[in-house]
């Protein structure tokens, strides 16, 4: 057995692990989009997203989760020839087809029947799995010269955007002792308002664990709901408009969740949600309200409308989202906006950013992770007073630049920690990928210390 990364070695995104049972029989976990400045050990990019490791031997593709750096070139996967099918969680296989939609449609095709041909394949492979429950994902037969045996599969509940998972892959031999791994996908915060927190797994013997906040914490709940109001509040003292660039799913549902609460204090202020792809999520996250969290089904049944409060708009057609981009340019009137992309590598914020980022009113809110070479990397660093280069042209950053990252919907280096200690039966190799360097190194060193040298902590492609 050998586990392969194909992505997600050296930065966050990319994410591609490939569990290799024999040179013939192997599972992929996640295929997804490079962005920024990330690349693939074998040299894929952003720029060149064509699959660059063999895939002759992938009998079945595992999701953890929707978001498009775990997802994204499943169509170039499919384009390559695999014809396995596609296991989740059974919330995934409801949104999955939606990523999927809009990524074929950005990368390769807008003609309706080329989708509706791509997402009846995409619907035809998938295999929604109930959390807590094992299926038999690969098969090799007593007649294979590699070794025959079997590889199950069970997912666990995550805690980062709904339909999240962590897959444990037991695998079996005759004759010998089952060997456990598990692959953390993206683990969620503990904090998460609409998701029930992760919990470890009893134990394995391979850990291949994300490293995103491995170097940091978190603010906690409290912290983070204050330093948000803060922000709000400067707005309407300002007349500005504080923008969110957030990702589709998972940070965008979970602010809107917050942000009921606040602004019901601050009449007059209106939440723009402005990405069509955002309002398709939000719609999606109503209708699997029975994985949303205890928190959460108790808000609701006490009269809250977290995904659809009285001051919250939609901007759903570009004409509407230029006049908003203008409206919002030229007026004194104060508003939060939410748009994608989550690290303004495109999308709709990149309009907001090139019209308000020069008017010192305005205030724009990280609230996610900013990948290197990305432009909200780039702008975070930059800061007031700095400038930012989008679409060629050189901007003078007037406005504020804030970042809570108690809104992160991945684990702090506590969390990650915690995530391990708390296994009954500790894994004896741990595995340290999707992370920059230094979050990388920090988890180790933590792990370390946490640990001493009772377990094996390994940087691939260091």
């Amino acid at each position: 057995m050998r586990i392969l990364h194909h992505g997600a070695v050296r930065g966050v995104t990319g994410s591609a692990h490939e569990l290799q049972f024999n040179p013939t029989h192997s599972l992929l976990i996640d295929c997804g989009l490079f962005q920024g400045g990330d690349r693939s050990p074998h040299g894929a990019d952003a720029n060149d997203l064509s699959l660059d490791f063999d895939i002759s031997a992938i009998q079945a593709l595992v999701v953890t989760h929707v978001h498009i750096d775990h997802v994204g070139r499943i169509p170039w996967l499919l384009a390559a020839g695999f014809n396995g099918p596609i296991l989740c969680s059974e919330p995934s296989a409801h949104l999955l087809p939606i990523v999927l939609e809009d990524a074929f449609r950005l990368s390769f095709s807008r003609r309706p029947a080329d989708l509706e041909r791509y997402l009846a394949v995409i619907r035809q492979r998938l295999v929604p799995l109930p959390y807590n429950t094992w299926h038999t994902a690969l098969t090799a037969k007593d007649s294979s010269a590699d070794g025959a045996g079997q590889v199950r599969v069970r997912l666990q509940r995550a805690g980062h955007i709904l339909g999240s998972a962590y897959v444990e892959c037991d695998v079996r031999r005759p004759g010998a002792v089952p060997h456990r791994v598990v692959f953390s996908g993206d683990l969620g915060a503990p904090h998460a308002p609409m998701l029930p927190a992760p919990k470890p797994p009893h134990g394995c013997d391979t850990l291949v664990i994300e490293s995103t906040y491995g170097d940091r914490q978190h603010d906690n709940r409290r912290q983070r709901t204050h330093r948000l109001r803060a922000v709000l509040e400067q707005a309407l003292a300002d007349d500005g408009t504080v923008l969110i660039p957030a990702f589709s799913i998972g940070r965008t549902q979970e602010l809107l969740y917050e942000l009921e609460t606040l602004v019901s204090r601050l009449p007059g202020l209106p939440v723009i949600l402005d990405s069509p792809l955002a309002s398709r999520f939000t719609q999606a996250y109503r209708e699997l309200k029975p994985y949303w969290s205890q928190e959460a089904l108790k808000r609701v049944a006490n009269g809250h409308r977290p995904l659809s409060f009285e001051q919250l708009l939609t901007v759903d057609e570009h004409d509407a989202h230029e006049r908003m981009v203008a409206h919002l340019r030229d007026s004194a009137r104060p508003a939060i906006v939410i748009s994608g992309s989550g690290m303004c590598t495109g999308g709709r914020i990149v309009n907001y950013l090139k019209a308000m980022l020069g008017d010192p009113r305005h205030n724009v809110l990280f609230v996610g992770y900013q990948g290197a070479g990305t432009p909200g990397r780039a702008l975070q660093q930059a800061g007031q007073g700095g400038h930012l280069t989008l679409d060629g042209e050189r901007l003078a950053i007037r406005a504020g630049v804030h970042t809570i990252s108690g809104y992160s919907a991945h684990a702090d280096q506590r969390g990650l920690v915690r995530f391990v200690t708390g296994m009954r039966r500790r894994p004896g190799t741990v595995r340290i990928v999707h992370g920059d360097r230094t979050a990388r190194e920090g988890l180790r060193e933590a792990l370390r210390q946490a640990l001493g040298s009772e377990i094996r902590l390994e940087i691939p492609g260091k």
